[in-house]
């Protein structure tokens, strides 16, 4: 049976066909890029002059992005030479079944002074980075955006008298939008720690805030709940510390009891309130061949309440309902890894005129 097209009808459905994405009004095209994946994003940067402009640094695909990739975190891996590289968790994907999975290299590398290179810590889409010498007068402090290729080295104090260990924390104020660089010392034959405080894109001093409790394993700023860092103390397992990142003060908290005794899952219904502690066990038993249950570093909580933790060189997820753990297959050897919200912002943009960022990515030349 033949159909007859009018003229009129036909020119329309021609000019529909022809509509490009060029074409779209700027804010639909701006939406339509910001639920791209990480990889896809990085290749539209190198189509036009057009999409390059819209993807960096166009303030509403920032805000866009950043606003859907808070549903959608991802993993940052870190290599002890200073690799990094992006595991995009996706929703409906099993980690744990077939192949293993290949993260998004970030490269070019970054050269950092010779030293073995760990993560300090996460903030809305910056890292900071310890280039850990054998001398501590020898450390570097990095703020980077993997994303964009951009980093800051942080000044240090000069050298310091007497000190045992340094330790540092990295965290960010939802008060004053303020990053800061925590540098804990710990004097020799001393049980208490000075800590020192650098605000980014405020100046290159150091502000001495006094002394705190020295924590466990000389670990800090790991643990981030309701606008403050928490640890345990270092000469006694039922104390818990919290230091406010906006206040800048320190409070003792109520800890449960048998705190030291790992692996457990600790959930606090009310903060600062003794009685609102729950335990819930974590099975032991469970655990791959090759896992510490002493070392388990918890990433982040995902669909269902499934837990993905980092153990040594390995990721797994633990399912509290089955009390199992699943190994998550990942290309790669993994030194570090961390919850991580990709972020388009620039690292420029915080820390101002006065001071050098660094960008490592060769900017494109788009014709």
């Amino acid at each position: 049976m033949d159909v007859k097209i009018s003229k009129g009808k036909e020119k329309r459905i021609c000019q529909v066909t022809r509509m490009r994405i060029m074409d779209l009004p700027l804010v639909i095209m701006i939406d339509i890029l910001s639920r791209l994946p990480i990889k896809s994003i990085f290749r539209c940067k190198c189509v036009c002059k057009v999409w390059y402009n819209i993807l960096y640094p166009d303030p509403l695909f920032v805000s866009m992005y950043e606003k859907r990739s808070l549903k959608f975190p991802c993993i940052l891996l870190l290599e002890g030479i200073g690799e990094h590289s992006l595991l995009e968790l996706k929703e409906g994907y099993h980690y744990y079944y077939g192949r293993s999975i290949r993260p998004i290299p970030l490269i070019p590398k970054f050269h950092y002074p010779p030293g073995r290179v760990s993560l300090v810590g996460s903030c809305n889409g910056l890292i900071c980075l310890l280039n850990d010498s054998m001398y501590i007068e020898k450390h570097s402090i990095y703020i980077s955006n993997p994303l964009l290729g951009e980093y800051f080295e942080v000044k240090l104090p000069k050298r310091e008298i007497s000190v045992n260990q340094v330790t540092y924390g990295f965290c960010f104020s939802e008060v004053s939008r303020e990053y800061k660089v925590l540098r804990l010392v710990v004097r020799e034959h001393i049980h208490v720690s000075e800590l020192k405080i650098y605000t980014l894109g405020v100046g290159e001093k150091w502000r001495n805030v006094g002394e705190i409790p020295c924590p466990t394993r000389y670990k800090f700023g790991q643990v981030i709940v309701n606008g403050a860092l928490h640890w345990m103390y270092h000469e006694e397992n039922d104390k818990i510390y919290s230091f406010g990142i906006e206040t800048e003060k320190i409070k003792s908290l109520p800890a449960p009891p048998g705190l030291g005794t790992p692996p457990w899952i600790l959930k606090l219904a009310e903060y600062g309130v003794a009685e609102s502690w729950t335990k819930d066990t974590i099975m032991v038993n469970s655990l791959p061949r090759d896992f510490n249950g002493f070392n388990i570093n918890p990433i982040l909580i995902w669909k269902d309440g499934e837990i993905l933790i980092q153990n040594f060189r390995c990721l797994a997820s633990y399912r509290p309902e089955s009390k199992r753990f699943i190994r998550v297959k990942v290309y790669g050897d993994v030194s570090a890894a961390t919850r991580y919200i990709p972020s388009f912002y620039s690292l420029k943009t915080i820390m101002g005129e006065n001071f050098q960022v660094t960008n490592v990515y060769p900017k494109p030349k788009i014709l």
